[in-house]
């Protein structure tokens, strides 16, 4: 149903999202397109455009799109989608993320978290209170929801293969309780079962080869470049395009790998915890 369209008060609203659900709210009326209409033209569904327009939904990169073409704005809403983003990752970040999104491989090593890419909604939200308890809600929802926009590379025609390595400290340490940790153990099954993922997991036992790497990396391989290291640290993360660094790095992947536990036998513990934390 068409809404009215009383006077409408577009003062600056207090987060990006908001910001950005009443710019495409001011240009689509006054394009005088209904809600119903724009949602035709981007492909979605006339919910899709309320939740946006309300700053209750992280819009898609493709709504952006569909925006910018059913207003004729040239760029101007994929543009500002992408300073949400940004903005909403640190800075140091910003520029893996960007390698992230155009990678044809990704290998992960993690030592206490589960990688942001396979993290679910209320775990990736525990991890963020856990780590900035002085941010308000909305900070820490919008770092929610560009951690879950990290996904949206799997949705490419030829989305990356991503080969995780994780901890078993990933998988014990209880974020956010026992009924978090069993929500992220059953999507870390789903994820395997949507064959773009490979996880083994590096056990307790395997002893001194495990504590080698004891800070998580990550590799990025490309079909018309070199490949890319990314160290995380303390104060940030870290890019490294030297061949002699990726090269020792991707020795180190090697060797987690053949001490880490086969995929069958990774999965085999995972079903064993869930069962612990369901009981």
């Amino acid at each position: 149903m068409d809404e009215p369209t009383p006077p409408e008060d577009f003062s600056q609203p207090p987060n990006p999202l908001q910001r950005f659900g009443a710019d495409v709210k001011r240009v689509r009326l006054g394009r005088k397109l209904t809600q119903k209409q724009l949602g035709k033209a981007t492909g979605y569904s006339e919910a899709y455009v309320s939740t946006v327009e309300s700053g209750k939904q992280m819009p898609s990169e493709k709504f952006a799109r569909g925006c910018d073409l059913a207003f004729g704005t040239n760029g101007l809403f994929v543009g500002l989608l992408k300073r949400i983003d940004e903005g909403d990752h640190p800075l140091w970040f910003v520029p893996y993320l960007k390698l992230e999104q155009r990678a044809s491989r990704i290998l992960d090593y993690s030592a206490n978290l589960v990688m942001g890419m396979l993290q679910t909604e209320d775990y990736a939200r525990a991890v963020f209170r856990a780590s900035h308890p002085r941010e308000k809600a909305e900070v820490i929802e919008g770092r929610v929801a560009a951690r879950l926009r990290r996904r949206e590379v799997f949705e490419r025609e030829a989305p990356p293969l991503l080969w995780v390595i994780l901890h078993e400290a990933c998988l014990r340490t209880v974020v956010g309780g026992a009924e978090i940790m069993t929500g992220q153990l059953e999507h870390l099954l789903t994820a395997v079962a949507s064959q773009q993922v490979d996880l083994q997991v590096m056990p307790f036992s395997a002893g001194a080869p495990a504590t080698n790497a004891m800070m998580p990396f990550t590799l990025l391989m490309f079909a018309d470049s070199p490949t890319v290291l990314y160290s995380d640290g303390p104060q940030g993360g870290r890019l490294f395009d030297s061949a002699r660094t990726v090269e020792a790095a991707l020795d180190n992947y090697d060797r987690l790998r053949a001490h880490a536990l086969s995929p069958g036998d990774s999965l085999a513990l995972i079903r064993t915890l869930l069962k612990e934390h369901g009981s």
